[in-house]
């Protein structure tokens, strides 16, 4: 009986084993994506909500009238919950963004360069404010930087 209880127990060592080194080889092929990183969708929201929560009564932004208007016709919450999807599915997350493209979603408020740059430096601040890591900033604020051509009047 002793040496059945050994040798189980031998086997079950030996499995747990390969079973560990099994995961970390396979978390090391399939590293985690800026989703996962970020701390996935309650994290994400968090941030959008903040963000939009700074800018969308930002003075700066608002002088501009096709921006305030625009404030005024869609609500804050319908505004996160698009948003929240666009960076969730943008950073390799689950979720799935149902939205307008970019461009016509943003043809009719005429945004500057200046405008621009006020949303990016809001948009710092709130990821300075929630401590999120350089890289993952940094990947987020490419993320951004590839919508503008279609956000920014020319």
């Amino acid at each position: 009986m002793k040496t059945l209880t050994s040798t189980c127990l031998s086997m079950l060592v030996a499995t747990l084993v390969i079973a560990s080194a099994s995961a970390q080889e396979n978390g090391q092929s399939n590293p985690p994506t800026l989703y996962e990183r970020l701390g996935g969708l309650p994290a994400i929201s968090v941030v959008v909500s903040d963000l939009l929560d700074v800018v969308v009564p930002d003075p700066m932004l608002n002088e501009n009238p096709a921006i305030k208007a625009s404030r005024e016709q869609v609500p804050a919450p319908y505004l996160k919950y698009q948003v929240t999807a666009m960076v969730c599915e943008a950073s390799g997350g689950p979720c799935k963004y149902h939205g307008r493209d970019m461009k016509s979603s943003h043809a009719h408020l005429n945004i500057t360069e200046a405008e621009w740059q006020r949303f990016i430096t809001l948009f710092e601040e709130i990821l300075t404010q929630h401590q999120v890591p350089a890289q993952e900033s940094q990947e987020l604020l490419e993320i951004v930087d590839s919508t503008k051509a279609d956000i920014v009047k020319s």
